[in-house]
């Protein structure tokens, strides 16, 4: 998986310039408008009293930009910001010293937040609430507990999976911001700004062309960028216009819809193999041999948001739009699956 370009996680190419690509502030950070418009109230309500931002939910697909906002929070608050994992954090004591090493308006920013160990969890409760650690000290009937207090920070969590939190901690957070897919006028924005840093010349036209295969996701339109920029180096001009984009991605295996060689995999999996569904996604998961997980979290929130497969109760279905893109007709069995299935969304 990690060797897809389209995937929307964090691979090794992304780390080059990538700290210059994204912005430093929120006049400059390009889409998701309602989060942008609530974090401007947000942030300079707790300037002007001079106190912490309240701490910020962040969730949605990965590669919407959750770090760069958490970048962007600690730099408007004027505070350092300190970023780990929830599987980092192992033990209690690991996130006791993190708390210990923050100042007064600092961010700390957990990514994977759901992951999160219980017992480091129940650390977080206070500290969240009152800016306070307990640790208990000795053992048995010696054990003390003792309460230190934390500088006032703020806590930004950022998950994909915000249905695996627990109650007790997501009612802990202040601020909740879903992250949406990108428009593609806004990816074409972000591409523009991104050719600009990287001194690279680019028409408008090619740059929505870039923006609507980039799945929706800011970071799959920069890593697509720089592919095409190589590819405008040597078969090109170095100037980057509709038709060197077109045969860059075409090379890359990144169709109009933004699709590649596992997602086209999976749409011909159900209509093929499943009759166009409906298919449980474990036994689609074995099928395409793809980790369940994966398949839930990487691969079907974008083709459940284009429209072209449909969770049911069920299983998964294939709809008219994943027909349409091959050029399939439903047979007759497909018709009669996909008019018995209900298509209200489930969990499964």
């Amino acid at each position: 998986m990690e060797d897809r370009i389209v995937t929307p996680l964090n691979i090794k190419e992304d780390t080059e310039n990538e700290y210059s690509l994204r912005p430093k502030r929120l006049n400059e950070y390009i889409g998701q408008k309602k989060v942008k418009d609530k974090l401007k109230i947000f942030i300079e309500a707790a300037r002007n009293r001079k106190e912490a931002l309240d701490h910020v939910l962040l969730y949605g697909p990965p590669g919407l930009g959750k770090t760069t906002l958490a970048n962007i929070i600690a730099m408007e608050m004027g505070g350092n910001l300190k970023i780990t994992s929830g599987p980092a954090i192992e033990r209690a004591g690991d996130l006791a010293a993190i708390l210990t090493s923050l100042n007064d308006m600092d961010v700390l920013f957990i990514d994977e937040i759901h992951r999160l160990n219980r017992s480091v969890e129940e650390i977080l409760y206070p500290a969240m609430e009152d800016y306070a650690l307990d640790i208990v000290i000795g053992k048995g009937a010696a054990a003390k507990s003792i309460r230190l207090d934390l500088p006032k920070f703020t806590l930004i969590g950022a998950t994909t999976r915000v249905g695996l939190l627990t109650a007790p901690l997501r009612d802990r957070f202040g601020v909740l911001c879903p992250m949406e897919f990108y428009g593609e006028d806004e990816l074409s924005e972000i591409i523009v700004r991104s050719a600009d840093i990287l001194k690279v010349k680019i028409e408008t036209d090619a740059a929505f062309e870039i923006g609507k295969r980039s799945r929706g996701t800011p970071r799959i339109a920069n890593r697509l960028l720089k592919r095409v920029r190589d590819y405008s180096e040597v078969k090109g001009n170095g100037v980057i216009d509709i038709k060197t984009s077109q045969a860059a991605l075409e090379m890359m295996e990144v169709d109009n819809e933004g699709f590649d060689s596992i997602d086209n995999k999976i749409l011909k999996a159900i209509i093929d193999n499943f009759n166009g569904g409906p298919v449980g996604v474990e036994t689609l998961a074995y099928f395409i041999g793809e980790e369940l997980d994966t398949i839930q979290d990487v691969y079907e929130p974008y083709l459940l948001q284009k429209g072209f497969i449909i969770r049911t109760p069920r299983g998964r279905v294939a709809s008219d739009s994943a027909y349409r893109h091959f050029n399939r007709k439903r047979s007759t069995n497909s018709k009669k699956n996909f008019n018995q299935s209900s298509l209200f969304d489930d969990k499964m």
